[in-house]
């Protein structure tokens, strides 16, 4: 599938353009190479003479470092890309916009979490709102509604889906992954991008946070990771398996999540359990890079020994979290497991409590056994429970008992809250 970066529409960009007509500084967060740029310029296309700081430029960025009050002077809207460049700036923008409270001042980009950054000054508590963007959703390279995780707090078991797909272009999605350099390309070209993007988020990402002595370390971490993504972040054996010492190995995985590279999926316990279990449940932020880290394409990931189901579930949880960031229910995701073993993919809690459990399978069928976790987990909750799905690489829409259902997976980026 060939696409053009700047033909396809980013599902936040309204939120940004909403958060620039009542906040004095916005900034959008999100990884290397994913369009925080190309969505900055479709922003100021609409502002009256937007002043634009591009920090990749080394005299930008030295003007920025030296002379941090004169560098974001201006009146309108000040653009600044790569803001992790120089933090310095954080405190010469707080002065101008406590000065000023009118709103829509700047906007910021940044390929790191800017609350991660080293030696940053004053956040800009109650002053700055961030807007986080993601590689592609699958809604957004096939222009369809992502509205799945709204239609299932609406509809309930009577979300309903019918799909074409089979579970090889699926699989084939799970390969591609979402950053748009390796949306564009062939599969064979798709890899070289992901070697350079490794090798640049290493070489400079990661050495701008931290100082890594030891940097082919953190490469062979990363393989490791990529064979337990979609399954529980351990440290203990983590850190057995790959010979790094338990504090290193704990700050290599926030460096990691600073730069949007994974993610950890919190533990879901309720209010009053006792046998869940609270350790957290890794992802890759794009599925794609986690397959490469693999060496495993769309076919050798249908294998009998595969890493098909792992993956799967990793693809899902990273499309229902980039929905997290646009969708109109206040939603947290978690994952669940009891010490016994019980365990449901994904959690997704609304603000007033109500529960939509998720299964994810690989496989085109579904098996007695693949219901277990969403039963026990609609018996602990009673009636905050709105439904369960199993999402499968089938075709059709099956019933599963009262308020269990099995959807194909395509369902999370078709489905509208308008349903018939």
């Amino acid at each position: 599938m060939a696409h053009d970066r700047e033909l396809i529409p980013r599902h936040v960009e309204p939120l940004v353009a909403e958060a620039l007509t009542d906040t004095r500084v916005v900034a959008v967060n999100g990884a290397r190479q994913v369009g925080k740029s190309t969505l900055a310029t479709a922003l100021t296309s609409r502002a009256r003479n937007p002043v634009i700081r591009l920090l990749d430029d080394p005299a930008m960025l030295r003007a920025a470092r030296e002379a941090p009050t004169d560098f974001v002077e201006h009146d309108g809207l000040m653009v600044i890309d790569e803001i992790q460049l120089a933090p310095e700036l954080f405190r010469a923008i707080k002065l101008v916009v406590d000065a000023d409270p009118a709103p829509g001042q700047f906007l910021l980009t940044g390929s790191a979490r800017i609350l991660a950054l080293r030696d940053l000054p004053d956040a800009l508590p109650g002053r700055m709102e961030t807007v986080e963007l993601w590689p592609f959703s699958q809604g957004e390279i096939d222009g369809t509604p992502d509205r799945f995780v709204d239609a299932a707090f609406a509809y309930g078991p009577d979300l309903s889906h019918t799909s074409t797909l089979r579970r090889r272009d699926y699989l084939e999605r799970v390969v591609r992954g979402g950053y748009p350099e390796a949306v564009r390309r062939t599969p064979r070209r798709r890899a070289a991008f992901f070697e350079s993007y490794l090798t640049t988020l290493i070489e400079r990402d990661v050495t701008e946070l931290a100082a890594i002595e030891r940097r082919g370390e953190l490469r062979r971490l990363l393989a490791l990771l990529a064979g337990r993504s979609g399954g529980l972040l351990v440290a203990a054996s983590l850190a057995t398996q790959s010979g790094i010492p338990r504090t290193t190995l704990n700050r290599y995985l926030e460096l990691l999540a600073a730069v949007f590279l994974i993610k950890q999926i919190p533990a879901w316990s309720g209010n009053h359990t006792h046998r869940a279990i609270g350790t957290p449940k890794l992802a890759y932020i794009d599925s794609g890079l986690a397959s490469h880290l693999l060496g495993q394409d769309a076919g050798r990931l249908a294998e009998p020994d595969g890493a098909a189901g792992q993956l799967m579930e990793n693809f899902v949880l990273m499309e229902l979290a980039r929905q997290l960031t646009w969708n109109d229910e206040r939603v947290r995701l978690y994952h669940y497991r009891t010490k016994d073993g019980v365990e449901v993919d994904a959690v997704l809690e609304a603000a007033d409590g109500r529960i939509v459990g998720i299964e994810v399978k690989a496989a085109s069928n579904v098996r007695g056994g693949d219901l277990a976790g969403l039963r026990h987990l609609a018996d602990r909750v009673g009636d905050r429970f709105v439904a369960g799905y199993i999402l499968y690489t089938g075709q059709q829409t099956l019933p599963y008992g009262e308020k269990i259902r099995a959807l194909p997976i395509e369902a999370l980026w078709s489905t509208t809250t308008n349903q018939d």
